[in-house]
């Protein structure tokens, strides 16, 4: 689907998905199916821009995986946002 480059053919693609799993006629194809008509919007967006949020939720996770053992929110959310105004100076 995501190698679909037009809309129209991702489209396309997402209504032939759509045949299939009610041929299967399963409840984890109808799961798939639901989870992909719920995401749409969001998927047409990948489609067309190529954008996600891979590096934020990357730098987020860094930052959790760093920050373990804080027992005080006021300090974790310091330590956030010293890092990340680091990494926008830089």
């Amino acid at each position: 689907m995501l190698r679909a480059a037009p809309l129209k053919d991702a489209a396309a693609v997402k209504n032939e998905l759509e045949e299939l799993v009610k041929a299967a006629a399963r409840p984890e194809t109808n799961r798939l199916y639901r989870t992909v008509y719920t995401w749409w919007k969001e998927i047409e967006v990948l489609i067309e821009t190529g954008a996600t949020t891979g590096k934020v939720e990357a730098v987020i996770k860094n930052i959790q995986r760093n920050a373990r053992g804080y027992r005080n929110a006021a300090n974790y959310k310091s330590v956030i946002l010293l890092r990340s105004a680091v990494r926008t100076a830089a």
